[in-house]
């Protein structure tokens, strides 16, 4: 089987992925209004919504990522962009492909985005998050206030 083949079998494949993603999606946001429009009349049955909503709302997250990824796939497929790495713009091999069909890079290139990625965390200029004027950074635990309820 060709490259282009493969390809156009994985369009079908992320456009099945997408439609059955979609109605997913759909179908978790009628479920969470159908759970809001339930009243509990326990401190516990409102705990356990409380705790399958957000279940549904981290499930319901991870698959518009997903949702997003799989769109832009097929737009890169539409461009003529599909396969080719946005780091080195070599040909993305097909095994990477098929194990992940909406990968934008090669797997040089994505180790090298993941690595700077975590070492940038490390660079934040924490200072900058704080209403203090330049040069005041003397702050403890007790100047932060927290709400945990």
């Amino acid at each position: 089987m060709s490259r282009k083949d493969a390809i156009l079998n994985m369009r079908e494949v992320l456009i099945k992925r997408r439609n059955a993603l979609r109605k997913a999606l759909a179908g978790d946001l009628s479920l969470l209004k159908e759970l809001k429009a339930q009243t509990s009349g326990d401190i516990v049955d409102a705990a356990l919504d409380s705790v399958q909503d957000e279940i549904s709302s981290q499930l319901a997250e991870v698959e518009s990522r997903e949702l997003a990824r799989i769109e832009y796939a097929l737009e890169r497929m539409r461009t003529g962009q599909f396969g080719i790495c946005e780091g080195c713009g070599c040909g993305i091999p097909m095994a990477r492909l098929n194990a992940l069909p909406y990968a934008t890079f090669c797997i040089t290139c994505q180790r090298e985005a993941e690595r700077q990625g975590a070492t940038s965390a490390a660079d934040v200029d924490w200072s900058r998050l704080l209403d203090t004027p330049a040069g005041d950074s003397e702050l403890s635990i007790s100047d932060i206030e927290l709400d945990v309820s």
